[in-house]
């Protein structure tokens, strides 16, 4: 068989042709989708879902039965009990509930290191030899804050040790500080730009945007307010591109578009804005609190083997209790069921520490502009 210049020009071309298909029979997804209106009516702001993913996001994120309240008159844990100073407050009654829900939630099953022996010391559970009890009395502080002092964005659902552990001792969605490529080349430079990851939706943007967001307290806002900002107020390429990171972060964790946050016609006009725009602020500033108040205080206490490769704790992000849906939990409202997670009036709650020891006193929110 013969070919000539004309032969050999259409086999390429179908060979093009072939390759863009298969590319796009596996970027597209499945119809139907369904786009269901997010932001306000004329803007044209929707997020599409997929159906068939939705259906197992409802099914992987069912929250457990709650067991029947517990009666909260009659003596106090404190006076039972030995070394309870953080629910020492609640009535006999609600310590066991409470004990006992933690475990399932935590520590399931039965075994050595399963159930009660997953915090205490067996046959002595008022020892503090296990580093897990402090960690598990510091987490309770914690929830204790986000569902008293963080309900600007936790609001009437509030959160339990459930919404992010899900039956695991460590959730499964945590991350750490990671070590810098080692090298010279295009693939390994500062900020790890072009390795993607997860954390950034697998583009090519800092997979560190949570160590500068997340942990620290950079300015997030890259945006200028005019055509020529000023010299001294220029943003760098390198911040806008940890905006991008974590911008790109949440919308994945939440399983939703940038426009369920912004208004595509003006991205930085908050009044332009939904709700959930001051909802993801008061929630960013949330999770600086967690991990800077509560979970990195907790470093010395930490085993090695629970430390990141650099030797920081575990920390929070979005997804920790989103995972996928922009309501954790199907939207349950799991404080309503355990009361106990609430603090007691006059408590007071362990001070802020490091970049986030502020952030709860911005009650005004963001900048208008």
């Amino acid at each position: 068989m013969r070919f000539n210049t004309t032969n050999i020009t259409m086999l390429s071309l179908g060979g093009v042709i072939g390759v863009i298909g298969l590319a796009l029979l596996f970027t597209f997804e499945r119809l139907p989708v369904q786009s269901v209106q997010t932001n306000f009516r004329g803007t044209g702001a929707a997020t599409v879902l997929n159906p068939r993913t939705q259906a197992l996001l409802t099914a992987a994120n069912q929250p457990p039965e709650a067991p029947e309240p517990a009666d909260a008159t009659g003596e106090r844990a404190r006076e039972i009990y030995e070394n309870v100073p953080v629910l020492g407050h609640l009535s006999v009654e609600q310590f066991g509930r409470i004990m006992n829900v933690m475990t399932t939630w935590l520590y399931p099953g039965e075994g050595e290191n399963l159930g009660c022996n997953g915090c205490h010391v067996p046959g002595n559970f008022a020892a503090e030899d296990m580093y897990q009890k402090h960690v598990a009395r510091r987490m309770i502080q914690m929830t204790m804050a986000l569902n008293s002092e963080w309900t600007a964005h936790t609001q009437n659902a509030g959160v339990t040790c459930w919404t992010c552990h899900r039956g695991n001792a460590v959730p499964l969605n945590v991350w750490s500080e990671m070590p810098v490529a080692q090298g010279a080349n295009f693939l390994t430079r500062p900020g790890e730009q072009n390795r993607p990851a997860p954390l950034a939706g697998y583009a090519s943007l800092p997979t560190d945007a949570m160590t500068s967001m997340l942990w620290g307290d950079n300015e997030i806002r890259v945006a200028g307010t005019n055509q020529h900002p000023r010299p001294e107020s220029r943003t760098s390429i390198q911040q806008t591109e940890w905006t991008f990171s974590l911008m790109i972060h949440m919308s994945s964790s939440l399983g939703v578009n940038c426009s369920f946050c912004h208004n595509s016609r003006n991205w930085a006009d908050w009044e332009q804005s939904p709700p959930q725009r001051l909802n993801a602020w008061y929630g960013i500033r949330m999770v600086r609190d967690i991990n800077n108040t509560y979970i990195e205080s907790l470093r010395d206490r930490f085993p090695p083997h629970r430390l990141g490769p650099l030797g920081d704790t575990l920390k929070t992000n979005c997804t920790t209790c989103h995972q996928g849906q922009n309501r954790p939990v199907n939207g349950a409202l799991m404080i309503q069921d355990y009361p106990e997670l609430l603090p007691a009036p006059g408590t007071a709650l362990p001070p802020r520490l490091g970049p986030a020891a502020d952030q709860r006193a911005e009650v005004a929110g963001p900048r208008a502009n």
